[in-house]
């Protein structure tokens, strides 16, 4: 995307109201003080950072990261609100926890939002909606070398069908694939609309007039596969933990079961003591946990905010501190 087209959008975008999910649950369990050293994963439009950086102080340091390049625009008016020091780092948030890991830097709170932000569903030429035509992109990061079109039009049947099933949980994943491989042989995708068509004329009837899109699962594995997201998280879930000083909070909102396993699965195994097997005497392997984990069960939306933001109702807050 140029940067015309990228100002274009950023207008757009500060003329909506952006509505970041759980913001009251995230700031209430983050428990920040004003001098508090936070790192912001997913920074997006900044609307989770405009609530923490409200309650940092000058002594507080606010790093936020973000690999869409429109992002840094929304960090400006962020930086221009509070008092805290702040620092943006455009790129993978797994790779910019990486680097930071490997400095004497320790943060105090990090925290992650991995849903897509309304500056990039809402951008129709990002391609990441399934509700309006749009080239094949949904990239993050304009500058991948990847898009949903290059994953359609070249990847075997095989390897489509494995990506729309796991990714998407996709109960017609088999059929959708052949049906993308005919498609494909005839005209090489480039449109949004061709593929909601396609998937449209491959799943069963009931499928197709049901209540949601027949394509919704299909866009949100084409998204994962672009964006790499499963394997970033997997990737800086440590690094988070790495750079926690005891005491430290990592709070994650996900929003599908993919990404909540992970999440859960990693606080679970780190949260873990002894790991000798049950019929050992005593303890050999002197493991000790690492993590405290302070929901027991995933913090959802409320119904209000839900009637105010749809998109919200899928997401699951987890949080753990670091012992």
């Amino acid at each position: 995307m140029g940067r015309s087209a990228l100002q274009t959008a950023f207008e757009a975008e500060m003329a909506m109201a952006h509505v970041p999910v759980l913001t009251r649950e995230l700031v209430e369990v983050l428990d920040l003080r004003p001098d508090s050293r936070v790192v912001d994963c997913t920074f997006g439009a900044g609307g989770h950072a405009r609530a923490v950086g409200e309650r940092l102080g000058p002594d507080g340091l606010l790093l936020a990261c973000d690999r869409d390049p429109l992002a840094k625009e929304y960090f400006e008016e962020v930086r221009a609100e509070i008092e805290a020091e702040s620092r943006f780092y455009l790129g993978n948030f797994a790779d910019t926890l990486y680097n930071l890991s490997r400095t004497r830097f320790r943060a105090t709170h990090i925290y992650f939002d991995l849903g897509l932000s309304s500056m990039q569903v809402d951008t129709r030429e990002r391609g990441f909606a399934y509700s309006y035509d749009a080239p094949l992109d949904m990239r993050m990061d304009p500058g991948l070398p990847l898009t949903a079109a290059d994953i359609l039009n070249e990847w075997p049947e095989e390897r489509l069908s494995r990506v729309f099933r796991d990714y998407g949980e996709e109960r017609y994943a088999r059929r959708i694939a052949r049906a993308v491989v005919r498609h494909r042989a005839r005209k090489s995708f480039e449109r949004t609309a061709e593929l909601v068509d396609v998937v449209k004329g491959a799943v069963p009837a009931p499928a197709r007039f049901g209540a949601r899109n027949p394509a919704r699962r299909v866009f949100q594995a084409l998204r994962i596969a672009v964006n790499e997201e499963l394997e970033s998280l997997r990737r800086a879930l440590p690094d988070a933990l790495s750079l926690l000083e005891p005491g430290g909070v990592i709070a994650v909102i996900s929003f599908h079961s993919l990404e909540d396993r992970i999440v859960k699965e990693f606080f679970a195994e780190q949260a873990k003591a002894c790991d000798c097997p049950p019929d050992f005497p005593v303890c050999v392997c002197g493991r000790e946990p690492v993590l405290e984990i302070l929901t027991s069960r995933p913090l959802i939306p409320g119904e209000e905010e839900v009637a105010v933001n749809p998109r919200a109702s899928s997401a699951k807050l987890r949080v753990a501190r670091k012992l």
